[in-house]
């Protein structure tokens, strides 16, 4: 095949710059074999586009289409070009053609010479530099360096997978460099991404066919590179709160009764719910012949509107799996044929084949008419009560290469070049649709396959059918954080694992679920033979795990802020060590990881661990259970139980916090528990909190919204406090807050604490102030300190 012997297809290596011209923004190079043209976009990208004559590309699926193009700079040379945006340089020699790229004068990466094209294989080849390590390729489980492998580029299942998989549900042709770059190809059809695998100093992107571009995007740091790529490819909308809470799930819930019993359990045995999610089962009692239907099964679902406004009432919402198949032998068979909405074969008749769940035909997602009958679906169920959309199977999981596929300009193209953007494409209809019949509310799609890009239309995508045991849980941190660099900062796993086991481990069980915590969506889901929802469990298993999905929803201020940061500026909520560091020697470090900027997280992927080795950044860290200080930039052993899990607190963070409630619904930030983690070694300290109300759409560019700004500096026993609201209108705005502060590692009593100058009560006890608008005591080596936050800015000196 070419991509082995690559040698031996014809090239555009040739290809020469006949003619340029520059508009500002767009530079364009006429050559001998077709148009070449870079397009600088904010925040130092390019998006560089090779035009083969007589082919009309296919659409960009990775570019946002609120990405704003840039002005950048142009200067013809002798035999060269040079296009600078910010901190990127294009440097491109005119025969043959080839284009490097510099970050402020240094060389980043350069084509060999230009693309190649082949009638069955195109794509480029990059030169790599040595020591140069290379993240990416989607969802793989290889190590966060994947320099030295071979990957293929086309969504597939992978069930039951472990420690190991070379293709998953998710694969991205894209790459984020040791040396501060990003490099993601514009290509969805199926392919191939060889980093250095065939040859040494190569990188080597391979389609069957399609968009021959890509983006190439630097910054100054690691935080500033997510940032810029995503100003490109989109941005993550915020979720609705809720999708932070805790949910109820299972493979599968077969009747109205059941599901009703299940919520009804987690508000008898004290444990916080949010959602309730309903698998196939709720349009067919059978796995095999129902799917497509897609209709309420009534039945075994009699009421399922009373149910879901009863559930709605109780703070719990209903999510509902759809599929992207109709069988043969579904209710909705010829309804579909009839509206045009399957893909067709090459006699242009609706595609049939055989998979799993029986005969049955595809709907085609890209084309504006089947888009229409799918949505037609999706809009009946939203009107009954559904408050979030499951997609699954959307790789799509069984693709023939010679279904056909129709384009919104009423092209055709065939499964294989269009494959890797079928659940991208299908995310999108989701999420404008779901805006223009509910522009206020904010969207919740569950998916587990897309593109470059998928962020944008708020895609929650998840790790797939892990298997259920300690294999499944190692790999789940590197699969987040690599996600999360690539953009999908919300990758998340079914907590307990999803596939097989013979019978319940409680130790796996608990020790997944304290995790769950710290990763972006908190969803335990399972095959039911053994159940992932934690109230069927032993009683000292629901203790720990209640106490922990309590902590989670404890934590609720803190962790809304990271959506809202990752809203803004695409830095994901879980992120590798080295992200914040630059420090190369921890790229492979998926043993530990933050959880935003003030949790250090080293999850239990082991039976029977009761001490863990955790490399700490430079700082000073605290235990968060214990409260034991450690410093920076060493190696510890850190001790656990099964009923902590090793978690530290950066010494300068603020950690706002409220009491759990039992949903979302009943979220109440007016009064705030605010921890800061003081330390003489640390003199200054920041944080921020977010708030609006939960469910408006772009509460931000409406200015409905609240940020409040915590910071601090101390000196010796002297520390002072700012406390600053930056506030507009929402709805439920608290007009002041109760505010408890709690001031960790004060071991002392302070002389004197003021606020904006008044001096504040000190008491032996909290006792004292519980009627009271103020006052502080000390707590073991805990400061506390009862107060009534009303004014724009507060002042607070302890000395």
């Amino acid at each position: 095949m070419c991509s082995v012997v690559w040698l031996f297809c014809f090239s555009l290596q040739a290809a020469e710059v006949l003619q340029a011209s520059f508009d500002g923004q767009t530079l364009k190079l006429t050559t001998d074999e077709g148009l070449v043209t870079l397009t600088a976009y904010q925040g130092s990208t390019f998006e560089v586009l090779y035009q083969v004559k007589n082919e009309i590309p296919l659409p960009s699926f990775a570019i946002s289409e609120q990405a704003v193009r840039e002005n950048a700079k142009y200067q013809e040379g002798r035999g060269t070009l040079t296009l600078t945006n910010g901190q990127l340089s294009a440097k491109i020699q005119k025969s043959p053609l080839q284009i490097s790229y510099f970050r402020n004068g240094q060389l980043l990466l350069a084509e060999e010479k230009g693309a190649f094209l082949q009638q069955t294989l195109r794509g480029f080849r990059f030169n790599l530099q040595a020591q140069e390590k290379l993240l990416g390729g989607g969802q793989r489980v290889l190590g966060m360096d994947r320099r030295g492998q071979r990957l293929p580029l086309y969504n597939r299942a992978h069930y039951g997978y472990g420690t190991e998989s070379k293709q998953m549900y998710y694969s991205l042709p894209m790459v984020l460099s040791s040396h501060q770059y990003i490099l993601a190809f514009d290509n969805v059809a199926s392919g191939q991404l060889d980093l250095g695998h065939s040859e040494t100093d190569i990188l080597q992107f391979e389609a069957a066919a399609g968009r021959l571009g890509y983006l190439v995007t630097t910054g100054n740091d690691f935080g500033q590179l997510i940032e810029h790529f995503t100003a490109v490819t989109g941005r993550q909308p915020m979720p609705p709160r809720w999708a932070l809470g805790n949910y109820a799930s299972r493979f599968g819930y077969r009747s109205e009764a059941q599901t009703r019993q299940v919520v009804e359990m987690f508000r008898t045995e004290d444990i916080p719910l949010d959602a309730v999610v309903l698998d196939l089962y709720w349009f067919g009692k059978d796995i095999k012949g129902m799917m497509g239907n897609l209709d309420w099964d009534r039945q075994a679902f009699p009421q399922p509107e009373k149910m879901m406004a009863d559930f709605a009432a109780d703070g719990v919402k209903t999510i509902l799996i759809t599929e992207p198949f109709v069988l043969t032998t579904s209710d909705k068979w010829q309804e579909a044929v009839d509206a045009g909405a399957l893909a067709e074969n090459l006699a242009g008749q609706p595609k049939r084949f055989d998979f799993y769940f029986g005969n049955t035909g595809l709907i085609d997602v890209f084309d504006p008419k089947a888009q229409d009958w799918f949505w037609q679906t999706y809009n009946t169920l939203l009107g009954q009560g559904v408050s979030g959309w499951w997609g699954d199977l959307g790789e799509p999981e069984v693709h023939p290469a010679d279904t056909l596929h129709r384009l919104a300009d009423g092209r055709q193209v065939s499964a294989d070049e269009i494959h890797n953007a079928y659940g991208h494409q299908w995310a999108k209809m989701l999420f404008e649709r779901h805006r223009q019949a509910r522009p206020e509310e904010r969207p919740f799609i569950m998916m587990r396959s897309g593109f470059v890009g998928s962020q944008r239309y708020g895609m929650i995508p998840w790790t797939g059918d892990v298997s259920r045991a300690w294999d499944g849980l190692k790999p789940q941190v590197e699969l987040s954080l690599s996600m999360g660099l690539q953009g999908l900062a919300y990758t998340h796993s079914d907590l307990g694992g999803f596939a097989g086991g013979d019978e319940f481990d409680a130790e796996l069980y608990t020790r997944w679920l304290q995790y769950g915590v710290f990763q972006p969506v908190y969803r335990p889901h399972a095959q039911e033979h053994i159940a992932p929802e934690p109230v069927f469990h032993d009683e000292t298993t629901k203790a720990i795990v209640r106490d922990f999905i309590k902590l989670r929803y404890a934590l609720l201020p803190y962790n809304y802020s990271l959506s809202y940061l990752n809203s803004q500026t695409g830095m994901p909520l879980m992120r590798p060590l080295f992200l914040e560091s630059g420090d190369m020697t921890q790229f492979n470090n998926t043993s530990s990881y933050l959880w935003g900027d003030a949790f250090l997280v080293t999850p239990v992927v082991e039976p029977g661990v009761n001490k863990v080795e955790v490399e700490l950044p430079e700082g000073v860290w605290f235990d968060y259970f214990s409260g034991q200080r450690f410093e920076g930039g060493q190696g510890i052993q850190l001790a656990t139980s099964l009923r902590t899990l090793p978690v530290l607190v950066r010494g300068g963070a603020f950690v706002p916090m409220i009491a759990p409630p039992v949903s979302t619904q009943a979220y109440d930030s007016s009064e705030l528990i605010l921890h800061y983690y003081a330390d003489e070694l640390v003199p200054q300290g920041q944080g921020l909190m977010y708030d609006d109300d939960g469910q408006s759409f772009d509460a931000v560019g409406k200015k409905q919204y609240e940020l409040l700004h915590f910071n601090a500096q101390q000196q010796g026993n002297r520390l002072a406090l700012q406390l600053k609201r930056e506030a507009y209108a929402y709805q439920g705005m608290p007009e002041q807050r109760s505010l408890y502060l709690h001031i960790h590692n004060w071991s002392s009593q302070p002389r004197s604490v003021t606020l904006n100058n008044e001096v504040i009560p000190m008491a032996a006890n909290q006792g004292k102030f519980d009627a009271l608008k103020q006052g502080a005591w000390l707590d073991g080596e805990t400061l506390k300190i009862k107060l009534e936050w009303a004014l724009p800015t507060l002042e607070l000196n302890i000395q």
